[in-house]
């Protein structure tokens, strides 16, 4: 038998157990608003900028203020991009159940949040790294949310506006180490801005219902014309295969790479005319896995590569 001195002890463990649950549960939902995955594809190409234009000669101190700076940056952007279309993404469902959708956080909480990220990562940037760093920084989160984000209700050339902060966090790590501003960063950002095409493409593709139903204008529509984006993602990784070659081209890598970057571009190429011939979820996912794998492969062997080079 249960005295009422033992039940009355068990009360405080189980609210101290609920105030953790609680309060795991609210940390999560800041940690969405960073939209985690974006930012760990962001720093990973931060990382890949920065160890380029070091030279062979880099600090893990400065590497590690880089990160966290841009970091904090990239949270900011995925919590004003959250706050500005928590509207429409209550419309959609793979969408809905986001913090401020599903009324789990409020706006004010959520404006805060990304002032903070945003205001503690320039200011890390400015005061450990350099200026340079720190204003393109600011420059990627003033396009990404105050340009990309409310042009997806007005237009489909939103894609096209949103893949110049997508393709900055290169250039953002190759500043970082130092290295002035020249074709070799362009290089960076002209691969990685011409990937997220193929990429994007498929992904409108997928949920072009969803986001037609949200009042949101990307490519290709809700009702595409047949061929029309398959098409358009096949131009764009044809393109990307003669620019992926470009830090070939300016001393950043050798043969290594360009033979890895011409193989890698074929088979992002091949998945995007397979997309274009059949239209459909298997061949849309099939080119959004291969982008996925396109990117950090490359990536990898560029460092390799360069890496290889100066030893």
């Amino acid at each position: 038998m249960t005295t009422g001195r033992s039940a009355s002890a068990c009360v405080p463990v189980e609210a101290i157990r609920s105030d953790r649950l609680a309060l795991s549960a609210r940390l999560a939902d800041y940690l969405e608003l960073a939209k985690p995955r974006i930012a760990a594809m962001v720093l990973l190409t931060v990382t890949v900028g920065f160890m380029l234009g070091s030279g062979g000669v880099w600090t893990l101190a400065r590497l590690a203020s880089a990160l966290a700076g841009i970091g904090l940056v990239a949270a900011a952007s995925g919590a004003f991009n959250q706050l500005i279309e928590r509207r429409t993404d209550a419309l959609m469902a793979r969408t809905a159940n986001r913090p401020l959708p599903s009324g789990r956080l409020q706006p004010f909480e959520v404006a805060g949040f990304g002032l903070a990220c945003g205001t503690a990562g320039l200011s890390l940037l400015v005061l450990e790294v350099n200026r340079t760093t720190a204003l393109l920084a600011f420059v990627t989160l003033v396009l990404y949310v105050a340009a990309y984000t409310p042009l997806k209700r007005y237009t489909a050339l939103s894609t096209a506006i949103g893949a110049i902060p997508g393709a900055l966090p290169p250039v953002l790590g190759w500043t970082a180490s130092g290295a002035g501003l020249g074709w070799e960063a362009f290089s960076l950002f002209a691969l990685l801005f011409l990937w997220q095409f193929p990429h994007f493409l498929a992904i409108a593709w997928l949920y072009r219902q969803d986001y037609a139903a949200a009042g949101l204008r990307m490519l290709p529509g809700g009702t595409p014309r047949r061929g029309l984006t398959g098409l358009s993602a096949s131009v764009y990784a044809a393109v990307l295969i003669p620019v992926s070659l470009m830090p070939g081209q300016v001393a950043l890598a050798g043969g290594s790479y360009r033979i890895a970057a011409l193989l890698l571009g074929l088979g992002y190429l091949a998945a995007a005319v397979r997309f274009f011939a059949n239209e459909s979820r298997e061949t849309a996912r099939g080119l959004l896995y291969c982008s996925l794998i396109y990117l950090p492969v490359l990536l990898s062997v560029l460092t390799w590569d360069h890496v290889r080079l100066l030893s």
